[in-house]
């Protein structure tokens, strides 16, 4: 039992993430890669490759069928996520006159509060205030 050899005298320290981030390859890496998996004539070349790159054979079989169907500007990566949608100056003038409307109300209403206010406490002091008529409709 004292043969055996500890491999424990070597250990790597990998950090790992907390959330694995989506690996995005360039076309120009992706073209490299398709290249070099092309030149692999020896057996086992091909997956050497693919272990040294952190690859997959999917990933080689979807980058060969998008140069076939598209050529090299098929190896571009998608953008991810909804289309931005265009934003029409109406909907944006629409969205300026509400905020407009929402800060004149609320300045309104806090008008209003304060002549309260002051009836009140000319009504505590004694006071007595001009009255004005308000137009009837």
């Amino acid at each position: 039992m004292s043969n055996v050899v500890s491999s424990r005298a070597e250990t790597v320290e990998v950090e790992v993430s907390a959330k694995a981030k989506r690996r995005r390859f360039t076309a120009e890496y992706k073209r490299e890669i398709l290249k070099q998996a092309a030149a692999c004539t020896e057996r086992g070349e091909l997956g050497a490759l693919l272990r040294r790159e952190g690859l997959y054979s999917s990933h080689l079989t979807e980058w060969r069928a998008a140069v076939e169907r598209g050529g090299l500007a098929a190896l571009v990566p998608k953008k991810r996520g909804p289309a931005p949608k265009e934003v029409d100056s109406r909907d944006r003038q629409i969205a300026d006159l509400e905020r407009q409307v929402a800060r004149m109300t609320k300045r309104a209403e806090r008008a209003e509060a304060l002549v309260e206010l002051q009836k009140k406490v000319s009504e505590i002091l004694g006071i007595a205030l001009p009255t004005t008529e308000e137009p009837k409709s």
